[in-house]
């Protein structure tokens, strides 16, 4: 990690500011670390816990802003555990992604692929998590989707990403990274990640690697935008509903550029603050997967509620418009299940395989 002398060039924010978004980060994490749902938690513990207190302490005492808190932070990341460590960074990014890039900040994430299985070889099946989140969340709770894919003959790759840029901008990086990706080429996005991923196509012009792409697949992913991103008392009394999504209703007065484009499913760098009209790729097997947290698949409000951050209808791509509807090859409906579910159910894990097998 990175000494703290190097983050002293950020511009301070308000101590108050500082501390809201200490507590944001940390809310978000602990929702994610609490999994499967128990009560509500708001404050994470051990290290993790410690990292959180010492950056609202640090930002109490000596009111010097954001540029010190996140120097506090550095060294303390460096005593966690690996996982843990990028957990938090991971979230940060998603929270401060852009900020962090703007300030040359070495928290920032760096995009890069990563091996998730050893010796597994095959075409390439690139994961993309959401926002954040890291490559290590496709492990979790007993599930290791992964693993699983590599049996049917894949070499899975995770991509790790700063979810706090804007979409279009790694989007572009992406393009430009899947180029020294050899062979047929897979995608499967979560949430976020797979309108990275379409961005990405969108942007891949006559690169080698679009026509090496042989299938994308999203789970949970907002293609007709977000309800968390649109703003008002409406959609914080919406989020508080969810206890995945309760932390994000903080999000309204400090939000990354990544997530202001959740808002519209904003994807070009020209579709700032509206929505991208982008179709699927032609010539590309396109899957998507939507998931209530309701019992029963059918009605209002348990389709627009959704996964509790997605509703059904924005996951599988429809909208009133057809100029704005995906026609995606095959779409399924989870019933029961909440968004960060998608990444460890089985049955979820099940449609997948019969998708993406036989391997290319």
């Amino acid at each position: 990690m990175p000494n703290p002398q190097q983050l002293r060039g950020a511009s301070r924010l308000a101590v108050d500011a500082t501390t809201g978004v200490t507590n944001l980060v940390e809310a978000v994490h602990a929702e994610i670390s609490r999994l499967p749902l128990t009560k509500k938690r708001e404050r994470t513990l051990g290290i993790t816990g410690l990292v959180y207190r010492s950056v609202r302490g640090v930002t109490k005492l000596v009111g010097g802003g954001l540029d010190l808190a996140l120097g506090a932070l550095t060294p303390l990341l460096g005593q966690a555990e690996a996982d843990r460590a990028n957990a938090v960074q991971a979230a940060l990014n998603g929270v401060l992604g852009d900020y962090l890039e703007d300030t040359a900040n070495p928290l920032a994430t760096t995009m890069r692929l990563y091996p998730l299985v050893d010796g597994a070889t095959g075409p390439a099946l690139v994961m993309l998590h959401g926002l954040c989140m890291n490559e290590a969340q496709w492990r979790r709770d007993g599930a290791d989707f992964p693993a699983a894919l590599a049996a049917l003959g894949y070499q899975p790759l995770g991509l790790r990403y700063n979810s706090g840029r804007p979409i279009w901008r790694n989007g572009a990086e992406l393009a430009k990274l899947l180029d020294a990706v050899p062979g047929p080429i897979t995608l499967l996005g979560h949430s976020m990640g797979g309108l990275v991923i379409r961005s990405a196509i969108a942007q891949a012009g006559r690169r080698r690697w679009r026509q090496r792409l042989q299938a994308l697949v999203t789970l949970g992913t907002p293609h007709q935008g977000a309800p968390l991103e649109r703003g008002g008392q409406q959609v914080q009394q919406l989020l508080d509903v969810s206890a995945y999504s309760r932390p994000l209703a903080l999000l309204a007065a400090r939000r990354s550029a990544g997530i202001r484009d959740l808002r519209h499913a904003s994807l070009l760098e020209a579709d700032a603050g509206k929505a991208s009209v982008l179709p699927l790729p032609e010539g590309v097997a396109c899957y998507a997967v939507a998931a209530t947290t309701s019992k029963k698949p059918g009605g209002s409000p348990a389709r627009w509620l959704g996964d509790g951050l997605v509703p059904v209808a924005s996951a599988l791509g429809q909208h009133r418009s057809p100029a704005r509807r995906l026609a995606f090859t095959d779409t399924a409906l989870f019933t029961g299940l909440g968004h960060l579910a998608l990444q460890t159910d089985p049955a979820v894990l099940q449609q997948l395989q019969e998708w993406l097998h036989p391997c290319p």
